[in-house]
């Protein structure tokens, strides 16, 4: 097989089968034209897309390519021709995500971008305080915690409610915000990992702006789950995970800081102390180079479906089982059939059932009797759940096997 140098950093000839199988029209032979893109294990239903994404065939082919050149060719590659094909990649998720390329890096994950952007940012003093909630990501959390010893500065957590519109969510940040006057930064995560609810961003960090909060986006699963462009989110600071819904290889991230706001996160403390590039807020040492080279393979695949249409069909994906169970009294739905307050995840739990044991135990009933996998969340105010996260490679039988699985657990 020749591969030529755009197949290996992911063009229109690393597509094939992409090309051939996503017709224009969203019928079900087309989702299951899709679903085919994908090698999903067939021992179980497997309904946990949420720990990383699988990539689909194409763009699996596009990171073995890579891999190989990658190490067939070592630094007689790496030192001559590789960093266009990076920079080139670095131009195509810039443009996927609506931004110039001067403002966006790639990281190993969203993890790496999210910890630069809280422990990097500047513009705190004592006495400051920085305001985050229980539905965060548990490491950002522990940044945001480690900035009262850091930074001098107080750190304030709140609950979001339950159940949750998105009025009431702009309405607890509002109160937050009114009642903390001294916060000057804010942890906002777009959509989040414990139950699927996704905040109204933009309304929020508008609302944070006028009052001179900046806010830290952590988008790690909206990205790719969601449909929109970075901009959309009114935020100078954004933190994002290709390997979760974008399907790129483990170890793609990328780190987002807006052009005139690039001097309020300092270099990370191995690069040039005095250089505002985008590039040396994060330094990663030696990365997966060929994961790298792989996203616009990625991006490329997810083009050919739009953005739009993704979404509408993970939301539907999500419905499909919600909508079959919402009605028991024993079950408690974590994010509102508001098409806004979520994508494909969603966490639910058996009313009363809140401890870790109970969900635990929960998500092992459903796997053991029922041979679908999910998995529980800690972290929320109100206790514990179990998070279903079903995706492009799922298909809408999954989801009523989850229905009935969970009928027959509660009844």
């Amino acid at each position: 097989m020749d591969i030529d140098r755009r197949t290996l950093i992911g063009g229109a000839a690393a597509l094939p089968l992409a090309a051939s199988a996503i017709s224009a029209a969203p019928s079900d032979d087309y989702w299951e034209s899709v679903a085919r893109e994908y090698d999903v294990t067939r021992e179980v239903i497997q309904l946990e897309h949420g720990n990383w994404g699988m990539m689909a065939r194409p763009v699996l082919a596009a990171y073995r390519a890579n891999v190989e050149r990658v190490n067939r060719d070592t630094s007689y590659y790496a030192r001559r021709t590789m960093v266009p094909d990076l920079q080139a990649a670095q131009a195509a998720v810039a443009q996927f995500m609506g931004v110039s390329v001067e403002e966006i890096a790639f990281t190993r994950n969203a993890t790496e971008a999210m910890k630069a952007l809280i422990l990097q940012y500047n513009q705190l003093k004592p006495g400051d305080a920085v305001l985050y909630a229980d539905l965060d990501y548990d490491s950002m959390q522990t940044s945001m915690e480690s900035l009262a010893r850091r930074r001098g500065v107080n750190v304030i957590m709140i609950a979001l409610p339950e159940p949750a519109t998105r009025q009431s969510l702009i309405d607890t940040y509002r109160t937050a915000f009114d009642a903390n006057p001294n916060v000057k930064m804010v942890l906002l995560t777009h959509l989040s990992h414990r139950t699927g609810l996704v905040l109204p961003i933009a309304e929020i960090a508008t609302m944070a702006r006028e009052r001179g909060i900046d806010a830290i986006v952590d988008a790690a699963h909206s990205v790719g789950q969601l449909d929109f462009k970075l901009p959309d989110l009114k935020s100078d600071f954004i933190g994002m995970n290709l390997h979760k819904w974008i399907g790129a290889p483990l170890g793609c991230g990328a780190i987002y800081v807006r052009r005139d706001r690039l001097s309020a996160i300092d270099p990370d403390p191995a690069e040039n102390p005095k250089s505002s590039d985008i590039l040396t807020k994060v330094h990663t040492g030696t990365p997966d180079y060929a994961a790298h080279l792989t996203v616009p393979a990625a991006l490329a695949f997810q083009e050919k479906i739009g953005g739009a249409r993704r979404a509408a069909r993970l939301r539907a994906l999500r419905d499909r089982w919600v909508r079959q169970v919402a009605s028991l009294p024993q079950v408690q739905i974590f994010t509102p059939d508001d098409p806004a307050s979520h994508g494909a995840i969603t966490s639910f739990r058996i009313r009363g059932h809140t401890s870790h044991e109970d969900n635990v135990a929960l998500a092992k009933a459903l796997l053991d009797k029922h041979r679908i996998f999910t998995v529980h969340r800690d972290g929320l105010a109100s206790g514990s759940c179990v998070r279903v996260t079903p995706a492009l490679a799922s298909r809408m039988s999954d989801c009523d096997a989850l229905a009935s699985a969970i009928r027959s657990i509660v009844t």
